[in-house]
């Protein structure tokens, strides 16, 4: 441990500890996430939970909140030592394998099931145990300029070209179809279509524009499409299943893409923000990404040139389905918690449908059943979309939530982008990352 993290280190506990001594600090502290619309969420639960005539002062709740810099590594350094400065803390699906030694499993309340459904409450969940309340949900969207799809189907000389651009790259001739019908092939062959290095005749430069810097969340995204194939990180024995047809499938998919010009040349650097900045400038016909990028996609002020003309689906299907990479934040019990009584009473109540309904008015982002978003849908449109693709398509991998996930992510981010730039070839990508996942998850 370096000087300047023992100091930081010093920082929080002293500031922890202040707060504990404040004779206003209720028994319950939850540990959430500043800033942005968790933490409005999260502070209108509190306040309605507190306001209940059946909650005991003593079990009451109060806030506190890390920086978002480095918040998981402090997360993990203070429940490592024991820490009883919080009983409730944030959990991400990814990190749920990295914590659970220092957490104890939750029960929740009979209505979560309902409210959730299985796949949602599969994002808090570590070896069979649930972990946590799944109280935000990011998935991927496939965005579409709805204007030019149209206007393509429309078109017989149009579906001609679009029907030679595919027998070519793609080896088969295809029909141009609704994006909700799209299959991970439609979806290369409508990108090279849009794309004037690919056909001059375009209206947009970009048929789509990909993340393909070395991230590891960039791989969450691409990852939906070796699953719509069949492609998991290991079966049930624990092996590798990496180096597969699946996989390849979906790194040729990229590499395609990438090499005919249909995304940028410099999407080697990208990530949320310049895949965004690409798709609302209007030179990108269709683009994957995150549910999160909809508010400013589909609003006039911030992206007037594509607002009127954007529209979402599911992604794309493949030979076994449609899905979507799914992870979800929540709040879990702190092994060292002082008032676990306290701390599970809320974690039920945050469970129940009363409290998803409280959280979802309040800009938080619950994937919830189609019963219960219905009841917020005039309010939140966008939670409509997110419950219906997370309970049909949201899967989390075999070993996503396992301790060293987050180093799977960034060892496939390695080994596939140096694929899709250039700098090794496909084998030796899948070899590299079966290799190293065998490290990691043995």
């Amino acid at each position: 441990m370096t000087l300047a993290t023992m100091k930081r280190g010093a920082l929080l506990a002293a500031g922890i500890a202040g707060l504990l001594a404040s004779p206003a600090l209720a028994e319950v502290t939850v540990l959430g996430w500043p800033g942005g619309p968790e933490e409005v969420a999260l502070r209108a639960a509190a306040d309605a939970y507190n306001a209940k005539s059946d909650v005991a002062d003593k079990d009451k709740v109060e806030l506190l909140f890390f920086n978002r810099d480095g918040f998981w590594d402090k997360l993990q350094a203070d429940l490592a030592a024991r820490s009883k400065a919080f009983d409730l803390n944030l959990l991400a699906t990814y990190s749920i394998g990295r914590y659970a030694p220092f957490m104890e499993p939750v029960e929740l309340s009979g209505e979560a099931k309902a409210v959730y459904g299985d796949s949602v409450l599969s994002t808090m969940q570590y070896e069979g145990k649930q972990y946590g309340v799944p109280t935000d949900l990011s998935l991927h969207f496939m965005y579409f300029r709805k204007d030019l799809v149209d206007a393509l189907m429309k078109d017989d000389a149009a579906k001609t070209k679009y029907a030679e651009i595919s027998e070519k790259h793609l080896g088969k001739k295809l029909e141009p179809k609704a994006p909700g019908e799209w299959t991970w092939d439609d979806y290369a062959a409508t990108a090279l279509y849009f794309t004037q290095a690919v056909n001059p005749d375009s209206p947009t430069r970009y048929g789509t524009v990909l993340q393909l810097k070395n991230l590891l969340f960039n791989v969450m995204i691409w990852q939906s499409v070796p699953r719509a194939y069949g492609a998991n990180w290991m079966d049930d024995s624990g092996k590798i299943t990496v180096n597969s047809d699946a996989y390849r499938k979906g790194l040729e998919i990229y590499k395609l893409l990438y090499d005919n010009g249909a995304t940028p040349r410099d999407s080697l650097s990208y990530e949320f923000a310049e895949a965004n900045a690409a798709f609302a400038s209007g030179q990108v016909a269709a683009m994957l990404q995150w549910n999160a990028a909809a508010g400013d996609l589909t609003s006039k002020e911030k992206s007037p040139a594509v607002a009127e003309v954007t529209d979402t689906v599911a992604p794309p299907a493949g030979s076994e389905g449609r899905f979507t990479h799914i992870h979800g934040l929540g709040f879990g019990l702190n092994k060292n918690a002082e008032n676990k009584e306290g701390a599970a009473l809320f974690l039920k109540w945050l469970s129940s449908k009363e409290a998803a309904l409280i959280y979802a008015s309040n800009n938080g982002a619950p994937a919830l059943t189609p019963e219960v978003v219905a009841e917020v849908a005039d309010a939140r449109p966008d939670l409509v979309k997110l419950g219906e693709f997370a309970g049909k398509y949201g899967y989390v991998m075999n070993g996503g939530t396992s301790a060293k996930a987050l180093s799977v992510y960034e060892l496939q981010a390695k080994e596939f982008t140096g694929y899709w730039s250039g700098q090794q070839s496909i084998d030796d990508a899948l070899a590299n990352t079966e290799k190293g996942m065998a490290e990691l998850l043995k």
